[in-house]
């Protein structure tokens, strides 16, 4: 890993994470849920908080299991997250114009069904990810790569 300039699973651990956490709402999908910790790993996310249990969860990222979305958001607002449905929605705001310099969590939903209705009425808005071809979704794990790199990436600018 030295030759790679890659930190190791210690060096990872006590290494400063970016202040946001991903939400996963019934994402049913082992390959989908060890993709998000991948991603989750490589842009140093602070944590993953999951619906679902761990499914092999990994040993870098923090990760925390809840038993309801609402449960997730209560406890990250308490501790000073602003909270994002990743979803298309009526005044959703598009994923170039969102600007994220606090502690933010975002919420990626169920690969059929997306994100719950009463889980949206709880977030303070809705991220959506421009589309400009005749499909307008993409997977979970593509979804959360694309938004997790958008955020780091103005981060690190």
């Amino acid at each position: 890993m030295d030759e790679l300039g890659r930190k190791s699973v210690e060096e990872f651990k006590l290494s400063q994470k970016i202040p946001l956490v991903v939400v996963l709402e019934n994402v049913r999908s082992a390959y989908n849920v060890g993709s998000v910790f991948r991603t989750a790993d490589a842009f140093l996310i602070e944590a993953i908080y999951l619906k679902k249990t761990a499914l092999g969860a990994e040993e870098t990222v923090q990760w925390k299991h809840f038993t309801s979305a609402g449960g997730a958001i209560e406890e990250l607002k308490l501790n000073g997250f602003k909270v994002f449905a990743i979803e298309q929605v009526l005044n959703s705001i598009s994923l170039e114009k969102i600007s994220v310099t606090d502690k933010t969590a975002l919420i990626f939903g169920n690969e059929v069904s997306g994100i719950e209705q009463s889980t949206i009425a709880l977030c303070d808005g809705c991220i959506e990810i421009p589309q400009l071809g005749m499909k307008h979704s993409l997977n979970i794990a593509t979804a959360a790569g694309v938004v997790l790199w958008e955020i780091v990436r103005t981060r690190l600018a």
